[in-house]
């Protein structure tokens, strides 16, 4: 995880103490409670293989015995019925603006269970998370639940309403989202990652937040019990998803990168090396690259303007190159001016073949064009140290930060 520093020196609007968050999902708000539930469940299967091993009056003897401290009535999910109550949720009036929906007021979610999204559309932490989101508002719609995406953008390029928008319709996401490019909503939640899930029962009470992918179970039935609570009844379904993700939303490897995000513009940037020194701020320079890179090192060889957030090319031919260990590599890109931008990308000198990515074919060949995260590399082999290089055939690109998975 990517924490930042708690006053970041920002030339931009931003919040506080911002990070993207990412593996296994963090609770600060009420960390007693996943506990409860893992134990909840550990316990419910520990009483349905005494069902199947002893006789009955025995097990229900035993689970008496074993499952009482947190043992969930029949009519709820295997979660602790006493949830903690935080703080009220608040307000969404300082957003900029809405997708799929008009102005959501207090008034109209009062009654209602409410799942708030923190995201932003360049976050690869947030597009894995999004399969499970889009899955919960699908099911639990009916039964009163309301999901709300709240899009705090992290660059400037995501400040844009209309490329918020095509990044919407992309994704399928069909439930409301709020526009926060002031991070004003951010601020009023007191938000501190990308992504973040806030549970808000029907009484406008927030009863927990997440902080990061993972955790999608105890997720899913915190949203169960909550409806349960609103009076839903039999209404709320039962199971849990398993949405399946494509691309970028498709799961993390289930061996840690050892790579981490990477800022390329100056504001941030780290692990940058070149054989002529370090990075040039907000001049045009010609790069020469690096001899040689050691893991997470990354280097510039062509004529390059290293802004605040991105570095942009000025000369077509220009490359980046990065050592990493990763099964998938990422690149948030985009064109200056809008005109599309060819890309070569090579893993080892070679082509990727069927390492490449959603966003490249088998002899890396690809186009930028909208300002996004591409996937330029998805290994289908056990992933090793190996050199990324991507070459721009046209001028015009800005590079923004790598991530992995």
């Amino acid at each position: 995880m990517l924490l930042w520093p708690p006053v970041w020196p920002c030339r931009r609007t931003c919040a506080v103490g911002r990070s993207r968050a990412s593996g296994s999902a963090m609770s600060y708000e009420s960390s007693s409670l996943l506990d409860k539930v893992r134990i909840a469940d550990k316990l419910t299967r520990m009483r349905s293989n005494l069902i199947r091993l002893i006789s009955s009056a025995i097990a229900v003897l035993a689970i008496g015995v074993v499952a009482s401290p947190f043992a969930a009535s029949p009519d709820l999910p295997p979660l602790s019925r006493s949830l903690p109550s935080t703080s009220a949720m608040p307000s969404l009036d300082a957003a900029t603006g809405w997708i799929n929906s008009a102005p959501l007021a207090q008034a109209d979610l009062r009654g209602k269970v409410v799942l708030v999204d923190f995201w932003t559309y360049s976050c690869i932490n947030c597009l894995r998370t999004l399969p499970y989101v889009r899955a919960w508002a699908q099911k639990y719609r009916a039964a009163g639940l309301v999901v709300v995406g709240v899009h705090t953008p992290e660059f400037e390029f995501e400040q844009q309403a209309a490329n918020v928008q095509r990044a919407v319709s992309d994704l399928r996401i069909d439930y409301p989202v709020a526009l926060d490019s002031r991070h004003a909503v951010w601020q009023a939640f007191g938000n501190r990652a990308w992504p973040a899930l806030y549970f808000v029962d029907a009484q406008g009470r927030i009863r927990h937040r997440q902080y990061g992918e993972g955790g999608y179970e105890d997720a899913e039935r915190l949203i169960q019990q909550l409806l349960k609570e609103a009076g839903r009844g039999q209404a709320v379904p039962t199971g849990l998803v398993a949405p399946q993700g494509d691309s970028t939303q498709a799961a993390p490897s289930a061996v840690t990168a050892e790579s981490g995000e990477t800022y390329v513009g100056f504001d941030r940037a780290s692990g940058f090396t070149s054989s002529d020194g370090a990075l040039r701020h907000a001049r045009e320079h010609t790069y020469a690259g690096a001899p040689s890179l050691r893991t997470n090192e990354w280097t510039l060889a062509g004529t390059w303007k290293v802004e605040d957030e991105f570095a942009l090319l000025r000369q077509p031919g220009g490359r980046i190159t990065y050592r990493f260990r990763a099964r998938d590599l990422h690149l948030v890109l985009g064109s200056d001016n809008g005109q599309p931008v060819r890309f070569r990308v090579s893993i080892d000198g070679r082509p990727p073949g069927q390492d490449h990515g959603a966003d490249t074919d088998a002899q890396g060949r690809g186009t930028v064009q909208s300002q996004r995260l591409y996937q330029l590399v998805r290994q289908a082999s056990p992933h090793a140290e190996r050199t990324f290089e991507i070459e721009f055939l046209d001028p015009g690109v800005r590079a923004y930060a790598f991530t992995f998975g």
